[in-house]
């Protein structure tokens, strides 16, 4: 071979290297963020909210450059369809094949309880948002998970602040799945003056209230005191449709906690009913909120609703997160950033406790008043529940 043709050869291979290079040095030059969400399935408009928020907090905490530390931040989007075993195939991929660094998701706390263990396996974060039930930072954590999304416990214990009163007496309706069973679990666990005589349990896709009401109206119609139905509910259905049944001949009044805003339509019906919520967009005043507020106004004509403001959370965390460790997205250092660490949010501070990576964060007690400006019944905020107001349980085995 001669000269020029071993120098065209040497250029050419230093080309195919370059080229081949160049892929692992976009990568480190990204941080690759997955978000594992319920995109189509009867939770969707709580992932499209998430999504919509996740982005925000992003743009928001990066001060729109969508960068940490010269690092773009690539949101890699995952439809679990709100199924587990879905959700679980398409995390294991977003960390093996996709080489996300960290996750965020889900929007069903069935699919979170078997992310866990792929996070634990691949020994990355799993930043859970806006997935409820206690079981996720208790019994079933592990050191992998962070949670910036409320708790079974702060709903319960925020609306027993609401309802806990002596001479009340509850029945709740729930979901049968882990949202709903937990739910009831922290509520009764942090009930101590009021009495609960009934827990009913209907199928996630529930139509048709009318059985299950009839037994709710029949545990409660010969109590004494004030009677109430308390609802956790997610998703489909209309379980405020039990009023039809004309509750108030038995002096049975209905409660629940906060909801999105198409949900939040049902409680019209509802003027006076209490309750507490994660976040409804008038309630918080901080510079935050009323960041998120007035740029959701100017790209959806609508104000944020409950999961856009979880999402803003989410990704306004990682951001905090990954400005404390300089980029670096090793697992090990983003651990150590997060456990204790303190973020501002639409909600104002938050905290995650460093004994089970849960977000410490206000909740709001509210009572529903009638605003004609408004299609949905508006929560009118009575208080703000502070984090150190309430004593949520750790029920992790650390």
């Amino acid at each position: 071979m001669s000269l020029i043709h071993r120098r065209s050869a040497g250029l050419a291979l230093v080309g195919a290297c370059a080229l081949l290079a160049l892929p692992a040095q976009a990568a480190g030059n990204e941080i690759r963020i997955a978000h594992v969400y319920s995109k189509t399935g009867p939770l969707e408009a709580y992932g499209k909210q998430t999504q919509t928020g996740l982005m925000m907090g992003l743009d928001y905490a990066t001060g729109g450059t969508m960068t940490v530390n010269g690092k773009k931040l690539v949101v890699i989007e995952k439809d679990d369809q709100g199924k587990p075993d879905v959700g679980k195939s398409l995390l294991a991929a977003a960390y093996g094949d996709d080489k996300a660094d960290i996750a965020v998701g889900p929007s069903s706390s069935g699919v979170a309880l078997a992310l866990l263990p792929v996070a634990e396996e691949y020994k990355k974060i799993l930043l859970v948002e806006p997935a409820v039930a206690d079981a996720i930072t208790g019994e079933k954590w592990n050191k992998y998970i962070f949670r910036t999304g409320r708790n079974s416990s702060q709903d319960a214990i925020a609306n027993a602040v609401a309802l806990d009163k002596p001479g009340t007496v509850i029945a709740t309706l729930a979901q049968d799945y882990a949202f709903g069973r937990d739910g009831v679990k922290a509520f009764k666990d942090a009930i101590k003056k009021a009495k609960l005589v009934h827990e009913e349990y209907l199928p996630t896709n529930t139509t048709d209230f009318t059985a299950g009401a009839q037994r709710l109206i029949d545990k409660l119609k010969d109590q004494p005191g004030r009677k109430v139905i308390f609802i956790i509910w997610a998703g489909g259905g209309n379980p405020f449709k039990i009023a039809d049944l004309d509750l108030k001949r038995y002096g049975i009044e209905i409660a629940t906690g906060g909801n999105i805003l198409p949900a939040m339509v049902a409680y019209k019906q509802f003027p006076g009913m209490e309750g507490a919520s994660y976040y409804y967009f008038g309630m918080p005043k901080n510079p935050v909120n009323e960041w998120l507020v007035s740029n959701h106004y100017k790209q959806f004509k609508s104000p944020p609703d409950f999961f856009t403001a979880g999402g803003m959370t989410a990704g306004i965390a990682l951001v905090e997160a990954l400005k404390k460790t300089g980029g670096d997205t090793g697992t090990n250092k983003l651990i150590k950033a997060m456990e204790g660490m303190s973020f501002e949010t639409a909600k104002g501070r938050m905290t995650f406790r460093p004994e089970d990576h849960q977000a410490m964060q206000s909740m709001y007690h509210f009572r529903i008043k009638v605003d004609k400006a408004f299609e949905w019944g508006v929560p009118e905020l009575v208080r703000e529940i502070k984090p150190e107001e309430m004593a949520v349980p750790i029920r992790n085995h650390r």
